[in-house]
């Protein structure tokens, strides 16, 4: 189990649990929940704003993120059925990895110009 504190307009950023399930319960303040879908239902966007007292479930492997949209801090207790559910953060692992993913492979699957590319990556030297 894990709690997650949140200050006004804080995030817990788009990330993936490859091994686990999540189970939440929003503990205090109002928390926007977002899940993308898998490929079969079409990437999919779901989201709630949850407030205390209110439970959220993500499915191993979804992408997923909390944000705090209240003005007061938030709070959550979360809780995985594995021990070792593992975590992968999708800007810092797309943009942050060592050595890096080249730019120009970054721009095409983004359909960006290499210089966004660049920008997003100085954002993501040294993690979060």
């Amino acid at each position: 189990m894990n709690r997650v504190d949140f200050a006004p307009g804080g995030t817990n950023p788009p990330h993936i649990h490859p091994r686990a399930t999540e189970v939440g319960l929003v503990t205090r303040g109002k928390l926007l929940v977002g899940i993308i879908g898998s490929l079969e239902s079409g990437n999919r966007y779901y989201s709630k704003v949850l407030k205390a007292g209110e439970t959220f479930v993500i499915p191993r492997g979804l992408m997923h993120f909390q944000f705090n949209v209240g003005k007061e801090e938030a709070s959550m207790v979360v809780s995985f059925n594995s021990q070792n559910p593992g975590i992968v953060f999708v800007p810092l692992t797309m943009f942050g990895s060592s050595p890096p993913i080249p730019t120009p492979v970054l721009a095409k699957a983004l359909r960006v110009d290499a210089q966004v590319v660049d920008l997003i990556k100085s954002k993501f030297t040294g993690g979060y």
